[in-house]
């Protein structure tokens, strides 16, 4: 039984890993199991759930950060969060449907808790981004 579990446990763990703000990447996981057979939308399902999953962390954590504001080692200063709070206001919400891209994606997530974003709204969002994102890496593989 587990052996039959291992290669949808392996696409959760990279999934999950690589949303967080760990350098790591899901998509060599995601195209070996489609090369080997594995059902397209169980993959495509667990791929986008896990790793809107790993983005939820980024959100948990940056809501924790606001608990540490008052401290001296504090990375942001109120001004900076009334600053990137401007900025997140300027391109809004619709900002988290780029949650998937490289280099801004994860920070973008860890700040929109910080800027106590709501969640279903996060969830939303960067869940669908990310279903999106997945679901093009599958649409670009070539028939098996």
């Amino acid at each position: 039984m587990t052996e039959f579990l291992w290669p949808y446990l392996s696409l959760a763990f990279s999934a999950f890993i690589s949303a967080t703000l760990l350098p790591f990447g899901s998509e060599l996981v995601l195209i070996g199991l489609l090369t080997q057979g594995y059902p397209v939308l169980v993959l495509w399902g667990i791929a986008t759930v896990f790793n809107t999953a790993g983005s939820v962390l980024n959100w948990y954590l940056g809501r924790q950060l606001l608990l540490f504001q008052h401290k001296s080692w504090f990375m942001f200063k109120p001004q900076q969060i009334e600053q990137a709070s401007g900025q997140f206001q300027r391109w809004g919400l619709p900002s988290l449907l780029l949650a998937w891209l490289p280099v801004i994606g994860d920070p973008l997530t860890l700040v929109a808790g910080v800027l106590k974003v709501p969640l279903l709204w996060f969830v939303l969002l960067v869940g669908l981004g990310k279903a999106l994102r997945y679901g093009v890496i599958i649409g670009l593989m070539p028939a098996v």
